[in-house]
């Protein structure tokens, strides 16, 4: 595996992120060496969701309006139900989510985390997996959903769900070891 020390990650949620989604492959990240940002609609702190209530608190390092996409080397979605439905309607966060695609790196996006992706108008075409109850978003925005604990797909990494973890984190850390990919243009011209 290539040498990922120095490599900057952003993590991209907001209130209601699921909890262990966003702090175990921070810590992950961070003990490979990798520096990680939390990029959020607003400053201050975000909070986790955790199984039926609320969980911790994350400091907010940077807002997605401020976040300059050519200072990352990747980009984290952490999933939960509320914190993807919020920054997928927001054009800062859509225009973020398309730079990575368009540069080709690396992108990791786990449980409902994908629905970010569709209204960045990046899925088409794309072999990818997520919570189940999102299938039918993902396959109706053009993507090739499937049932698997991780799947790959040129460079972009994504798993189902909590219990899926281990191996989300292995293939995110081997990604961003690899480095960006050809560019992007198969994303579907959608208007965004």
């Amino acid at each position: 595996m290539a040498d990922v020390q120095g490599k900057t990650v952003a993590i991209l949620a907001t209130n209601g992120f699921e909890q262990s989604e966003l702090l175990e492959p921070r810590q992950a990240l961070e003990d490979a060496g990798i520096h990680t940002q939390i990029v959020a609609l607003e400053g201050g702190t975000i909070r986790g969701w955790k199984e039926e209530n609320w969980g911790e608190y994350v400091s907010v390092d940077i807002t997605a309006a401020e976040a300059n996409p050519d200072s990352y080397d990747a980009l984290l979605l952490p999933g939960g139900v509320m914190s993807p439905d919020k920054l997928r309607r927001d054009a800062d966060v859509q225009k973020f989510v398309r730079a990575f695609f368009d540069a080709g790196k690396p992108i990791a996006a786990i449980c409902h985390g994908p629905w970010t992706l569709i209204d960045a108008g990046v899925v088409q075409g794309r072999k990818l997996t997520s919570y189940h109850s999102i299938q039918t978003d993902l396959k109706n925005a053009g993507a090739d959903w499937v049932d698997e604990e991780v799947v790959v797909d040129r460079g972009l990494v994504t798993s189902r769900k909590p219990s899926d973890l281990d191996a989300f984190i292995g293939k995110t850390i081997e990604e961003i070891a690899e480095g960006p990919h050809v560019a992007k243009t198969q994303r579907a011209t959608t208007g965004h």
